[in-house]
């Protein structure tokens, strides 16, 4: 193990930690919102994801990006990569909950059949991004869909620079970038949630349905803004994964869903601040067991630390449920 540079650059690895957790505890809000609300795991979520980081690709090769443009054009790109990403992951967000989940839900469907059914779609998504999309229009879209199943680069919009140096301690740009914006949309989103009456009627629902709806709030409704929350979260964290990583493939939010759905039972699923503190946690234990051994044991490390946290803490990090979240 090797504790001298996990000890001897702490602080830069801290940083790389945190700026990976901000990306997995954004995926892991979706997973939060719906359990919260439904008590139902949405392993779909994962490509909803992935089809935010193709919808950031495909805005910014239809508008013409290269790499690395000017301060004002880069601003510029990142705004359509995100409302791109937040359209398209939204979207499909609410197209599983309509075609998929309502009509389970309206049949009282048992909660094997919910789970059974998020997994499949999960399996749908991955074919039709990886195999069919590419047979059908890759000739069309060489950039998005050209090859199946293979990694897509993306142009790099933000060239990394030292931002900020302590000691040898270097926070990057797009470091800074990545933290703080995944910050201000879960504080954005916990503030929706705790302070407005779209999300007083998400409490409602979730603390009680059956009262909920007979003060007269609409389940449907409330159910449709839930999924599409989370999916304009995973769409702000595609776009964010594109910028910190620059890649996209079908395959990708498998692994990335695990870990994002992780850090949601770490922190205390169906807690949005749980979701936030599961993640960059789950982040700086990737990175320090990537230090002390080799990058091919991070992902046991998580699963490992997941395990433990839950033998002395069962409902995670923090435990509280989406409706008993305080105004």
């Amino acid at each position: 193990m090797n504790f001298d540079e996990l000890f001897g650059h702490f602080g830069q690895h801290t940083v790389d930690g945190l700026s990976k957790g901000a990306i997995y505890a954004l995926i892991a809000l979706g997973y939060t919102l719906v359990y919260g609300v439904l008590r139902l795991i949405n392993f779909a979520h994962s490509e909803v994801f992935v089809v935010g980081t193709f919808a950031v690709l495909g805005a910014w090769t239809a508008f013409g990006m290269q790499d690395r443009p000017g301060a004002g054009q880069a601003i510029l790109f990142l705004l359509i990569g995100l409302i791109a990403a937040a359209v398209a992951s939204g979207g499909t967000a609410l197209a599983l909950e309509r075609i998929a989940y309502r009509p389970l839900r309206r049949r009282n469907a048992p909660p094997l059949v919910f789970l059974i059914t998020a997994i499949g779609l999960s399996l749908v998504l991955v074919e039709i991004l990886g195999l069919l999309l590419p047979r059908l229009v890759g000739g069309v879209f060489p950039t998005l869909f050209g090859r199946e199943r293979q990694i897509v680069g993306m142009p790099t919009i933000i060239e990394q620079k030292p931002l900020i140096t302590i000691g040898d301690t270097s926070i990057t740009n797009v470091q800074a970038i990545v933290f703080f914006s995944a910050l201000l949309m879960m504080a954005m989103l916990d503030w929706f949630i705790n302070r407005t009456r779209y999300g007083r009627g998400v409490r409602a629902v979730a603390q009680n349905p059956e009262t909920a709806a007979l003060m007269g709030v609409n389940q449907d409704r409330v159910i449709m803004l839930i999924f599409v929350l989370g999916g304009v979260m995973a769409g702000a964290a595609a776009l964010l994964w594109s910028v910190r990583f620059g890649f996209t493939q079908s395959s990708l939010g498998f692994v990335l869903g695990l870990k994002a759905f992780t850090a949601a039972v770490l922190g205390g699923i169906g807690n949005l601040r749980g979701a936030l503190l599961g993640g960059l946690f789950l982040g700086l234990v990737e990175v320090y067991a990537a230090t002390l051994y080799t990058s091919a044991w991070e992902d046991v490390v998580a699963f490992v630390v997941l395990i433990v946290v839950l033998m002395f803490r069962p409902t995670g990090l923090l435990g509280e449920s989406l409706g008993r979240a305080r105004a």
